[in-house]
């Protein structure tokens, strides 16, 4: 749509989402309606003349995207839902922010219909939408034909001041310039205002300057209060331009229409009642009734969304006609859009024994990868400029790049994602989002913790995000406590909804990839040693895929040792030692602690089984071991700069002295006296 044509309903339906942003944050007593007051023209604008999408499916493959990275704004978000014929009813927009409600404080993925990415956590959004756009560009280079444009939808982001502050933000966007995602619009809400008071105080840049400096189009609309002929003409602009992300730069007045608008009083905060009142009034609504909307603001987004039905229909017939066409890219689109893995794809995992040699677990990952990504064109992933050491191209596969860089194309599935560790966890959050996708990203372990806000939101958002990360403990060696990652394997352990994976040996780093491929609702983190580790007589597959399991089993046992990773053969070790002294020590494997703890109770007693005192070993801190073990051993403090076999003699974790740590932790409990019992045995 070109031609901008006003519609008699226009200011009344701009109006009544005014409206009812003061209502349903004003009931709830909680909530920002300032934003989605200011943003009512831009939202009207862009939801009743260009956006693609059918509300009786939300889950339509080619709709078009929105994230409202502002997301405390959500009211907003919810109001157009409902009005367009969501599964939001006006019961639901009553019930903002309540306990169970189908409208929570911030936009929920999963949650509520219609709600593509889980936003709140500033600038998350903005990485999300630049994933989005990338899946399209991808998706669309892979199966799109003469003829056959099926995969051609936009990504739209709402963003405001707070966002752009974010680094993450910065990250992605000069990601999305440089990858030239003409199909990425962004409507920055530039109102000046923040939670401190006018942006003034801390936020002066020139954010034209700034993303022209990314390769963005940048436009300008100068009065989003009213100006519906230039929103339309700005996303007209934003739509023709092919070759950059466009971000057009709204003027807006925050709380428009409220006796406080223009200051941060709206941001957070309800209106109070006389003020709700006096707003209707000033757009001629009755003031005393709640949460009215004319019969014409419904008819109005009811055309919308029988535009977009519509386009749906168009759609499948066309997937028909290309099924005739091209039967076999049909078949592997439409299973990719199903989220199934294609059949059979297991048996490429990579399988070992002990007359294999031994190899760093980041080598072993590496020919995982080669191994799997001929069966499986979902993966798609790339590194933080770490490619050489985290080992994850994949020999033959060609860069996600612009084809103009003569550096790849679209159909790429390698990222080179820069130093933006941040960004490439939010940007693969969006990825697996748009759906066909299975992205897997990369760093040193110490890193991932540059990207904590991205991995949070990839749990809490049940994205499947693989993240291979080496260099995982003071075994890296030289690099020293600055890049070795002491404390950062705990806090990951502790996300709920996560799967960390420290494997031991090839076998263990297979079932790593198994789980965590079948896993589609659950992000994994793998913590790959940059030291070799041998092949481990006792380790399968099937075993490790559960999580924890009996490495070395022995009767009558003195003591077990339960270790992870790179500490394992050196447990083993141990072991071995206190063998020739008569001393019997069973050896426990715990790759990854949420898988075991969802096996069955009578497995995992059996594998932390009672009668003798548990000791853990980790290279790593202690934290989070007593839930395993009687007693741990690990890092108690930062690690040391030197070749990685002085560190760990340095911290004392060598087989000798294990051993006679053992020794120890065996007289302890025996003078001690008294039934020992698994750790696993609680009353709670």
């Amino acid at each position: 749509m070109s031609q901008f044509t006003p519609e008699p309903t226009d200011n009344t339906s701009i109006a009544t989402i005014r409206t009812l942003a003061a209502d349903v944050v004003g009931k709830a007593n909680s909530g920002h309606p300032g934003a989605p007051m200011g943003m009512a023209p831009v939202s009207h604008v862009l939801f009743t003349r260009f956006f693609n999408a059918n509300p009786k499916n939300s889950k339509w493959f080619n709709r078009d995207r929105f994230v409202l990275s502002n997301g405390h704004a959500c009211a907003l978000q919810y109001i157009l839902l409902h009005l367009l014929g969501y599964k939001l009813s006006m019961d639901d927009l009553k019930a903002f922010r309540q306990l169970d409600s189908l409208t929570p404080g911030h936009p929920e993925a999963h949650h509520t219909d219609g709600i593509e990415v889980t936003t709140g956590p500033l600038g998350q959004g903005f990485a999300n939408g630049v994933g989005l756009a990338m899946a399209q560009a991808h998706l669309g280079a892979v199966y799109n034909r003469p003829k056959f444009d099926l995969i051609n939808n936009y990504t739209y982001v709402f963003t405001g001041d707070g966002c752009l502050m974010e680094g993450v933000a910065s990250e992605a966007a000069s990601l999305a310039g440089h990858l030239q995602l003409g199909n990425l619009i962004v409507i920055y809400d530039d109102n000046h205002i923040s939670i401190d008071g006018d942006t003034a105080v801390a936020f002066t840049e020139n954010v034209e300057q700034r993303f022209m400096s990314y390769g963005w189009q940048v436009l300008h609309v100068n009065d989003g209060d009213h100006d519906l002929a230039a929103i339309n003409g700005a996303i007209v602009a934003a739509r023709a331009e092919k070759s950059k992300p466009t971000i057009i730069c709204l003027k807006t007045t925050i709380g428009y229409g409220s006796k406080q608008q223009g200051t941060h009083g709206v941001h957070g905060s309800p209106l109070k009642p006389d003020d709700i009142q006096s707003l209707k009034s000033k757009f001629g609504f009755p003031p005393d009734q709640k949460f009215y909307v004319p019969q014409e603001t419904y008819d109005t987004y009811q055309a919308a969304a029988l535009r977009g039905a519509k386009l749906e229909s168009q759609w499948n017939s066309l997937l028909s006609e290309y099924a005739k066409a091209y039967p076999k890219e049909h078949a592997e689109l439409t299973r990719r859009i199903s989220g199934k893995l294609p059949e059979g794809w297991e048996q490429t995992l990579p399988v070992y024994t002990p007359a294999d040699p031994a190899q760093a677990s980041r080598k072993l990952s590496e020919l995982v990868l080669t191994a799997i990504t001929p069966a499986l064109p979902d993966l798609m992933g790339g590194s933080a400029d770490l490619t050489g050491s985290n080992l994850t191209k994949v020999k033959g596969t060609v860069d996600f790049q612009p084809p103009s860089t003569g550096l790849g194309n679209y159909a790429g599935t390698y990222i080179r994602y820069g130093v933006r560790e941040h960004g490439m966890g939010a940007i693969a959050n969006g990825l697996h989002a748009y759906g066909g996708i299975v992205p897997f990203v990369a760093t040193f372990m110490n890193f991932v913790s540059y990207a904590a806000g991205a991995v949070r939101l990839s749990a809490l958002s049940k994205h499947q995000v693989i993240w291979v990360a080496t260099h995982d403990s003071i075994g890296l060696g030289e690099d020293g406590p600055t890049h070795q990652p002491i404390e950062t394997a705990v806090h990951l352990r502790a996300i709920p909804n996560l799967d960390f994976w420290r494997p031991a040996d090839g076998n263990e780093t297979s079932a790593a990839y198994l789980i965590a491929l079948k896993s589609t609702e659950t992000p994994s983190v793998f913590s790959l040693s940059r030291q070799n580790l041998p092949n481990l007589e006792g380790s399968t597959i099937e075993r490790a895929a559960r999580g924890g399991y009996v490495l070395y089993e022995v009767a009558n046992e003195d003591m077990t040792i339960v270790s992870s990773g790179s500490e394992v053969p050196i447990a083993l070790e141990a072991a071995n030692l206190l063998k020739k002294e008569g001393i019997n020590v069973r050896l426990v494997s715990l790759p990854c602690w949420s898988v075991f703890d969802k096996q069955d109770e009578q497995y995992r007693l059996s594998v932390l089984r009672s009668g003798a005192p548990i000791l853990s070993l980790e290279a790593l801190t202690t934290t989070g071991w007593q839930k395993y073990s009687h007693e741990q051993y690990g890092l108690p403090s930062w690690g040391a700069s030197g070749p990685y076999l002085k560190v760990y003699e340095k911290f004392g974790i060598t087989g000798p002295n294990i051993a006679a740590v053992s020794k120890k932790v065996i007289a302890f409990y025996k003078q001690k006296g008294g039934q020992v019992v698994s750790p696993l045995i609680k009353a709670l």
